[in-house]
């Protein structure tokens, strides 16, 4: 299982990369997994400012649909537009071109509150 030391982790399974004050969300390689092929992802709250934890869009793979949470409180600037197209991008490179969405970290504090490498292997 790939779990790159310089990402922060949830127990929900998503990962952040943060790069300033600004920052890439997306899904685990584990949450990728389980979910199995990933047939679409939905994001419709670029513009919107979302909590910690709160819903930013969803993940639809053959069997089942799944909530996206965001790690951290911050506005969802952009959505990964390949993955309009190109959905198996989450499967085949979670943490590269599988981005799902780039957020400003409204409070970097929150950042602390999140799983290290070894700390998400730890619940998985």
């Amino acid at each position: 299982m790939n779990i790159p030391s310089n990402l922060k982790y949830t127990s929900d399974h998503e990962w952040i990369r943060v790069e300033g004050n600004e920052a890439y969300v997306g899904i685990t390689d584990f949450a990728q997994s389980e979910l199995g092929e990933i047939v679409f992802v939905e994001v419709e709250t670029v513009g919107e400012t979302i909590e910690a934890n709160g819903v930013f869009g969803s993940v639809e793979a053959v069997k089942t649909v799944s909530d996206l949470n965001l790690p951290v409180t911050g506005e969802i600037l952009e959505f990964n537009a390949e993955l309009e197209d190109h959905p198996e991008l989450v499967n085949e490179d979670p943490y590269g071109k599988g981005w799902m969405v780039k957020i400003t970290v409204n409070d970097p504090a929150e950042l602390e509150g999140l799983l290290d490498a070894a700390g998400y292997q730890a619940i998985i």
